[in-house]
């Protein structure tokens, strides 16, 4: 069953009008629903971890726990982002959906045995890895299906629906593990995740246009652009799975009375709901003022959250972790659609402007997509590890937040360097065309 598309032109206005439009949008339903299903496979042991009372494990092994998703998630990233252009978007996410089938069976079965060493835990969590492998291929995939005027929007809503299933787990699992026992957290989802690879099957598309050589993507890594944005998506994205992941061992470790397991949920929620709004701001006032202003307010939060979390309240500390999510969510929304912006702009300055050109922009932001939401998702590993060494040494989180604190500054800093200030800027000529 062949659904390969040969002819795709959503640059062009009448093409865009006339059936790109309708195409675009049931790839981009489907796509947001396998990679809501890889969120939720890949930060599930966030919930498990926090509900692992019937083993000895300290605090700082919780938190390894929590991190080796995030670290697996963010290597596969690179692989991932070649599959679309190698064998096609539905093809791939097809094939990615299924394989998240193997952490959620390995975790039914690892926790039904109160004699598993935590070694095994370790490699069973490392699969769910897999889960945030999927974010970067089906952001490279969609990227094709959209004009360059609609991708901040586009981008924001598939990745919004993918961050929304970190929302899921927090909601649902507590409810299914409460009810069912610690096993049913990777049952649950079996049937889900067969859906979600049928659906991506039977309706999605592969571009021929987005066929590209491993080689030629590999190029972006030599982009001095690559870097930049990997650096800031690292205070975006990272701290926003960072956060997701650590929020319920946290909250449990702070406030061991506290209701988390009722409210965990609303940070992620509130953070992916609000990852469009960025997205939208950046296609109207454009990515980087948007992003220097958020940077600020990230760092207001986390010297708000740094103060509650030794003040004894819990609503305070939970309201406070609140504002981190919302300018996590808006980061995350508003640096994203930099990606293409800039790798376009640059191809149009080098080869004109021309379909040829834009589609060579594409490809580059396509690629780079990859190796900037896999440091990106590294933030997500480092924030854990971060807590966990804070608690180890001292007791508390406080050497974390310092920690965090001092990264935000340094992104804003760089943010203002390469893509809002005026005075210099063209004696920097890798920078000169992608002011966005």
């Amino acid at each position: 069953m062949a659904r390969w598309i040969t002819e795709w032109h959503p640059d062009d206005p009448a093409f865009w009008e006339s059936s790109g439009k309708r195409v675009a949008r049931r790839n981009l339903i489907f796509s947001i629903l396998a990679e809501h299903l890889g969120f939720t496979v890949w930060t599930l042991w966030s919930v498990v971890a926090a509900k692992m009372g019937a083993y000895a494990f300290s605090t700082d092994q919780l938190f390894w726990l929590v991190s080796l998703p995030n670290l697996v998630g963010s290597a596969l990233r690179v692989p991932y982002t070649f599959g679309p252009a190698r064998f096609g978007g539905r093809t791939f996410t097809t094939v990615s959906a299924l394989l998240l089938l193997v952490p959620a069976v390995l975790l039914g079965v690892a926790v039904s045995y109160p004699e598993t060493p935590y070694w095994l835990f370790l490699v069973i969590a490392a699969t769910a890895g897999v889960g945030g492998g999927n974010f970067a291929s089906s952001m490279a995939n969609i990227t094709y299906f959209y004009p360059r005027h609609r991708q901040g929007v586009a981008l924001g809503l598939n990745a919004a629906g993918g961050n929304i299933g970190v929302s899921s787990v927090q909601l649902v699992m507590p409810l299914v593990i409460g009810s069912l026992g610690l096993a049913a957290a990777g049952w649950f989802w079996i049937p889900f995740i067969v859906v979600a690879a049928g659906c991506a099957w039977f309706f999605m598309d592969d571009l021929a246009s987005a066929k590209a050589a491993p080689r030629e993507q590999l190029a972006v890594a030599g982009r001095a652009q690559t870097w930049i944005m990997s650096f800031l998506y690292v205070g975006t994205f990272g701290s926003f799975i960072g956060y997701s992941t650590a929020f319920p061992l946290l909250a449990r470790s702070l406030f061991p009375d506290s209701p988390w397991p009722a409210v965990a949920f609303a940070g992620p929620l509130l953070g992916s709901l609000v990852r469009p709004v960025g997205g939208l701001l950046a296609d109207r006032l454009g990515g980087a003022p948007v992003t220097l202003w958020n940077f600020a307010a990230m760092g207001a939060g986390v010297v708000l959250v740094w103060t509650a979390s030794g003040s004894g309240s819990f609503w305070l500390f939970f309201l406070a972790f609140q504002l981190l999510f919302v300018t996590a969510g808006v980061g995350n929304g508003s640096t994203y659609p930099m990606i293409p912006a800039i790798f376009q702009a640059k191809a149009v300055a080098e080869r004109g402007r021309s379909e040829e050109s834009l589609l060579y922009g594409k490809r580059q932001a396509s690629a780079a997509i990859g190796v900037i939401s896999a440091v990106g998702a590294l933030g997500g590993f480092l924030i854990n590890r971060a807590f966990g060494m804070s608690f180890a040494a001292t007791g508390s989180p406080a050497a974390a937040f310092a920690a965090f604190a001092a990264f935000y500054a340094a992104c804003l800093a760089l943010t203002w360097w390469c893509y809002t200030r005026r005075v210099g800027v063209s004696r920097v000529a890798s920078l000169a065309h992608a002011r966005v």
